[in-house]
């Protein structure tokens, strides 16, 4: 079993939401990113929160927002953070694929799912077709499916997927040069900040 795991992804965009833009409306806050905004934002931000497991199993890492201007707008600060995590969960990815292990799709769930701006920036920033389920929260799903298995409901867990788990939308990878070298500056990015950590 292999598996990524952040300490803050969603939660980046609620703690931006609500502690600096004071607003629980994250669909008005998205509404205002142009699609083509998408890997030319000036902004980058490391969603280091609350330090970070996967991959770099560091409890000392720390979030930060760089490359900001007196033009920085509120949008593109939403823009970075959303960024961020799909730059961090395609951390987590291409350690999947140094291991030879090959990824053909991915499914988002939870509240994330419901943004199709932030969905499809996940689709290009890992190159992988992502597929959003009918039932959102996929947890109470899965614990139900095996509560179901357990009880002999279905002979197997792929018989109570095959069952319960249906995909509504599926969105493509829309990869691009300016998304990979944004990437690459995000990786920088955390090695700069360890080395400034380091400095006593």
């Amino acid at each position: 079993h292999l598996m990524g795991c952040m300490l803050s992804a969603a939660s980046c965009n609620q703690w931006l939401c609500k502690t600096i833009l004071h607003t629980d409306s994250y669909s008005a806050e998205q509404a205002q990113i142009q699609p083509e905004a998408l890997g030319n934002n000036h902004v980058y931000f490391l969603p280091y929160l609350m330090g970070e497991r996967s991959p770099l199993n560091d409890p000392d890492a720390r979030a930060c927002f760089v490359g900001m201007n007196m033009a920085t707008t509120p949008a593109e600060m939403y823009l970075a953070v959303m960024e961020g995590v799909a730059f961090a969960i395609r951390d987590s990815v291409e350690v999947a694929r140094s291991l030879g292990i090959v990824i053909d799709s991915s499914k988002i769930c939870g509240g994330g799912a419901k943004s199709p701006i932030w969905c499809q920036m996940q689709a290009d920033i890992t190159g992988l077709p992502v597929s959003i389920p009918k039932e959102k929260e996929a947890a109470c799903l899965g614990a139900a499916m095996i509560a179901a298995v357990s009880d002999g409901r279905f002979a197997g867990y792929q018989e109570a997927a095959d069952f319960c788990v249906e995909m509504l939308h599926q969105y493509q990878p829309n990869p691009s040069a300016r998304l990979e070298k944004k990437y690459r500056r995000f990786c920088a990015l955390y090695n700069a900040a360890l080395a400034i950590n380091a400095i006593e």
